[in-house]
């Protein structure tokens, strides 16, 4: 179990601070149910989830160290562009990366979105929508997690990455 101040990953929600735990009556029963009590770290809102529930991952985010492994190992992943003129498969393929919740799901589908889209430009075409708007949804849920890992802000984890990089081709 969690606990409060806890940062944790909520399903497609992102990066949230556990900001209380609480009982709350199941409606129309005498029963209590433990919930806890959202804050997502860059939407303005609240949502309260019941600890046992099982219909959305909730997960601790990644350490540092891990933030850093993983961008350490960009330059190695290779992942395959997907294509299909079928945009419900392209969504449907997409959605079930999304759906893993994991920092390696994201960096592999944002690498493999990037490398279709520098194909689709040196043809002086245009990306579709699907993939702009999964190439968006992968980037924010990974730079959220990134930059609390890593305790910097989220506009920066750009640069960091880049910088990162730099660093390993230099050294």
């Amino acid at each position: 179990m969690y606990k409060i101040g806890d940062l944790i990953q909520y399903g497609g929600t992102g990066v949230c601070r556990i900001s209380e735990i609480k009982t709350q009556p199941l409606p129309g029963s005498d029963e209590q149910r433990l919930y806890y009590v959202l804050q997502p770290l860059y939407k303005a809102c609240v949502i309260s989830v019941p600890v046992d529930s099982d219909k959305v991952s909730i997960r601790p985010i990644i350490s540092r160290q891990e933030a850093d492994r993983l961008i350490s190992q960009i330059p190695q992943r290779e992942p395959k562009p997907f294509h299909s003129r079928a945009s419900r498969e392209l969504a449907e393929h997409y959605g079930n990366l999304m759906k893993e919740n994991s920092c390696d799901s994201w960096i592999d589908l944002t690498i493999s979105i990037h490398s279709k889209k520098q194909k689709i430009q040196a043809q002086k075409r245009k990306m579709g929508s699907v993939d702009e708007r999964f190439l968006k949804q992968a980037e924010d849920m990974l730079f959220g997690e990134l930059a609390a890992a890593l305790e910097i802000p989220k506009d920066q984890v750009r640069e960091y990455i880049s910088a990162k990089l730099e660093e390993q081709k230099a050294g």
